[in-house]
């Protein structure tokens, strides 16, 4: 019965997903009136086309993502635009070494009105967050040495509202707003909805510590249900939440099969007087009726997938004289770029921005054998020879003072590396693979500390690329002694004996929930990551990657 139920939830969405058609009534002004909410999520800055197909369609890119939000407008009488986080961080070098600065300017001319601030948004640090908030040219960035902001043009700040109830600050308060009120009439007739905007309470993990100092990233139902009771005494006729939490479906982007991850566990502690949930993180595309899943919570539950490539056009139906939703429907609409017009102010901006940014994007960066493929998602427990290159990369530019070992955190690499048929790579291609701008920094561990961080490695369920030494571990062994066969260089790892360590700033201030990493006494400053990849490449005849084999496994976790 319950397959029955779903199967029947997904064939009901699916005929929701094809058309959006207004509730008897409405037109006449006697009936519900219908809000269009247009939504997309984890953008990461990619103001060109991101090299994705939709259904064998080629999607995104931010003049075509503005031109099938205006075409989505004008469809409805009634629309709000928001995002559900990522907007920023983790960008293409042509956003992100303007700090980001051009993408916030495109989100403004498409016309966004609010954003749930995702991890992403938080890599920089509070204060930068809060910059692109409120405008300005204050150099307040965590970790970037090389970005200087409102290089091309005085920066006014985001004409939307970022939305994050849950980041909690040591005096108690949220850094950012909970909530937001917005009404829409229709002949002579007001309904009001309420949004209410988190962030993935991991964050905490997921950024270098030390930009959020004091800040705590609360629970997420916990906060959502508190804010929602506030909405409807304060009037609210819907509750929408905007969150940077996700899931994953085994199915195409207007289904719901299968669904799975974090987002499940918050939905099911969720007040059910909540009507829609625009969610993100995960990458995914999906449209729920999570009444499938969990009776008694009717929520609708969307994501549009990642940087920009689908809109989702949610339709709440409201009637004003009951103050509830009588329906709701759901689409996800592919953002086409090919045979299809953009938006010409977007358009007009990215090519300024393309063509400062082109110079050192297309600066020879060193020579590959061979191309490299991202890690898959999910697989935080595999060594890579893509993981090694880079800690071999991190460690060649420690020698000179003094480091013996190398730690690269594997979500740390956020593309794919293509040489050109000479085995030529740019700095462009570095940087789509790191493009955090963490500095690397050479600290002083003792041995029985670097087995603790080893150890935390499968806890965490994320194994570090090393270079500079190799281990096995027994995942079935009690913790404290799964490591074993730890060597630096050849000689067997001495837990009295003190060496030195380069990582990023990031992994050093315990990112990646890494706290065993935090008791490193700092010895020296270094490069800017992608720097030293740059360097490393650049110093020789083309380089190969390092095969696999530093660390062995004997059990997984």
């Amino acid at each position: 019965m319950r397959a029955l139920g779903l199967a029947l939830a997904v064939a009901l969405l699916a005929g929701c997903a094809a058309r959006t058609p207004r509730v008897d009534g409405a037109a006449s002004g006697k009936g519900p009136i219908e809000v269009h909410v247009l939504a997309f999520n984890d953008f990461h800055g990619n103001l060109e086309p991101p090299g994705i197909d939709i259904d064998a369609v080629p999607a995104g890119g931010a003049a075509w993502l503005a031109a099938t939000i205006g075409g989505l407008r004008k469809e409805a009488r009634h629309s709000i635009t928001v995002s559900a986080g990522d907007m920023t961080g983790a960008s293409p070098l042509m956003s992100s070494i303007f700090l980001d600065e051009p993408t916030v300017a495109a989100m403004n001319l498409i016309g966004v009105d609010l954003n749930a601030a995702g991890n992403h948004e938080f890599d920089r640090g509070a204060e930068e967050l809060l910059r692109l908030q409120r405008g300005g040219c204050a150099a307040v960035a965590v970790g970037t040495s090389t970005a200087k902001p409102c290089t091309l043009e005085p920066f006014a700040g985001a004409g939307f509202t970022y939305l994050a109830g849950n980041t909690i600050t040591a005096a108690g308060q949220s850094l950012l707003p909970a909530t937001a009120l917005r009404r829409f009439t229709e002949g002579g007739r007001t309904v009001t909805i309420g949004f209410i905007g988190l962030t993935t309470r991991t964050t905490q993990t997921l950024v270098s510590p030390a930009g959020i100092p004091g800040i705590r990233f609360a629970d997420e139902a916990d906060i959502a249900n508190a804010e929602a009771a506030k909405l409807k005494a304060a009037g609210a006729d819907a509750i929408v939440v905007l969150i940077h939490e996700g899931g994953a479906q085994e199915a195409g982007p207007n289904d719901c099969r299968g669904l799975s991850g974090a987002i499940r566990p918050i939905l099911d502690r969720l007040d059910p007087r909540v009507d829609l949930i625009v969610s993100g993180h995960t990458h995914r595309s999906y449209i729920c009726d999570y009444a499938a899943y969990a009776p008694g919570k009717p929520f609708l539950l969307t994501s549009a997938g990642k940087y920009g490539t689908l809109v989702t056009d949610a339709v709440l139906a409201i009637d004003p004289a009951t103050h509830r939703v009588v329906a709701k429907s759901a689409r996800n609409v592919t953002v086409r770029n090919q045979g299809v017009v953009g938006e010409p102010r977007v358009a007009k901006l990215v090519a300024r921005y393309a063509a400062a940014s082109a110079p050192l994007a297309a600066r020879p960066s060193g020579r590959l054998t061979e191309s490299l493929p991202r890690p898959k998602e999910g697989a935080g427990m595999t060594e890579t020879r893509f993981g090694n290159l880079i800690a071999d990369a991190e460690l060649a530019a420690g020698k000179g003072q003094g480091a013996q070992v190398a730690f690269m955190n594997p979500f740390g690499i956020r593309g794919a590396l293509t040489p050109k048929a000479d085995g030529s790579v740019t700095y462009g291609d570095l940087y789509a693979v790191q493009p955090f701008g963490n500095t690397l920094t050479v600290r002083a561990y003792t041995g029985a500390e670097l087995r603790a961080v080893l150890e935390q490695q499968l806890d965490r369920k994320i194994l570090l690329s090393v270079a500079g030494m190799t281990y096995a571990y027994d995942a079935a062994k009690p913790a404290g002694s799964r490591i074993t066969d730890a060597k630096v260089g050849t000689a067997p790892l001495d837990d009295r004996a003190t060496y030195r360590v380069v990582l990023s700033d990031f992994l050093a201030f315990g990112g990646d929930g890494f706290s065993s990493l935090t008791v490193g006494r700092y010895v020296s400053g270094g490069p800017v990551d992608v720097e030293a990849m740059a360097t490393y490449l650049s110093a020789g005849p083309p380089v190969t990657p390092p095969p696999v084999g530093r660390i062995r496994v004997m059990t997984r976790p």
